[in-house]
C-alpha cells in the first residue's frame, strides 16, 4: 500500500514539471496544448514524426516570458 501511495505521488508530480518546457507535441491523441515535454523543436519534431502530429510553442512558457518582458521587476 505504501508503494502505491509513493508511486501515485511521483506520477502526479512529473506532468507538472513537463509543462514548463517550451515545445509541445500537438495532435489528435495529445490535444491542446499537448505533451509539453520537449526542450527543443528538434526533439519535438522527432517525436511527431510518423504520428500525424506537429509541434507548437507551450502557451504557458510563451505567456510567462511575455509577462516578464512587459512587467520587469525593480
Amino acid at each position: 500500500m505504501a508503494l502505491t501511495a509513493g508511486t501515485s505521488m511521483f506520477a502526479g508530480a512529473a506532468p507538472a514539471d513537463a509543462q514548463e518546457y517550451r515545445w509541445c507535441l500537438q495532435g489528435r491523441q495529445t490535444g491542446y496544448p499537448g505533451d509539453c515535454s520537449y526542450q527543443t523543436r528538434a526533439q519535438c519534431m522527432a517525436s511527431a514524426s510518423g504520428r500525424l502530429a506537429g509541434c507548437g510553442i507551450n502557451p504557458r512558457a510563451a505567456f510567462a516570458q511575455q509577462r516578464r518582458l512587459r512587467y520587469p521587476s525593480n
